[in-house]
């Protein structure tokens, strides 16, 4: 299936800022924001942001880092004192899994 590009070039210049901001943080989040808007008024496009969604935006904010820094420090302990063993089978089940998944989804 082909996806034709965008007709409005102003809905292509605010994802590519939306990209940007996502990359260079929170300077770059302003001109996203910027273009964004100006890109959304010339489209004539309305946009809305529910209050649901600004309440998970901020929870994000707040949440524990994905990595667990106590687990990550035990590997690196048991890797420095050779005590680490690498588990090939429990990695290649795992990989198929991935993989297992992965075609499932982008078959359906």
């Amino acid at each position: 299936m082909k996806i034709n590009p965008p007709l409005d070039k102003s809905v292509a210049i605010s994802s590519n800022a939306a990209a940007l901001a996502a990359k260079n943080g929170p300077a770059a989040s302003t001109l996203a924001k910027t273009t964004a808007s100006k890109s959304t008024q010339s489209a004539g496009v309305a946009v809305t942001v529910s209050s649901m969604a600004r309440s998970m935006e901020a929870a994000d904010r707040g949440e524990t880092p994905d990595v667990d820094m106590g687990k990550v420090n035990a590997v690196r302990t048991a890797i420095a004192q050779g005590t680490y063993v690498v588990n090939p089978e429990a990695i290649a089940d795992k990989l198929l899994s991935n993989a297992q998944e992965m075609l499932t989804r982008n078959r359906g």
